[in-house]
């Protein structure tokens, strides 16, 4: 039998503090479950608090020489890979781009593409992954089930 819903996904970190921070910031997520693991790798948990659903950031104890290169060749060659999130307006988009762009992070300046897509703008986290801050796209109407 299928699963029935997504409940997480997991990214590995370099340094969790930083991850952190930055998706409080940027996502308006909180942690709501933090563990330490044996051999001192550190996991948490962040959410909205509005659906159940979390985005778990793990931070190995011991750093990976393969995460250490696709790091560095995300820095040049960014995957159109992203997390998504929806901002109650355009402003809120331009602020969190401006944000960005100040902190060197912006990968995408704010733009319209349509009605579906809506206006959005693309962020790297501390570790090179993409999040995209949008307003007005039809990807929340079209998830829910009754249509509405």
């Amino acid at each position: 039998m299928p699963a029935s819903s997504f409940t997480h996904i997991a990214l590995v970190v370099e340094n969790l503090d930083a991850s952190v921070d930055f998706y409080r910031r940027y996502a308006a997520l909180r942690v709501v479950h933090e563990r330490r693991e044996d051999g001192g790798g550190r996991t948490v948990w962040l959410s909205d608090g509005r659906v159940p659903f979390v985005l778990v950031l793990v931070a190995p104890a011991v750093r990976s020489f393969r995460r250490a290169v696709a790091r560095t060749v995300a820095r040049y060659w960014p995957v159109p890979a992203h997390l998504g999130v929806a901002c109650e307006s355009r402003a809120q988009v331009e602020a969190l781009c401006d944000l960005a762009r100040h902190e060197g992070r912006l990968r995408k300046p704010p733009r319209y593409a349509g009605p579906v897509v809506g206006y959005y703008g693309m962020i790297a986290d501390p570790d090179g992954y993409n999040l995209e801050v949008s307003h007005g796209q039809e990807v929340g109407l079209a998830a829910r089930e009754d249509g509405r």
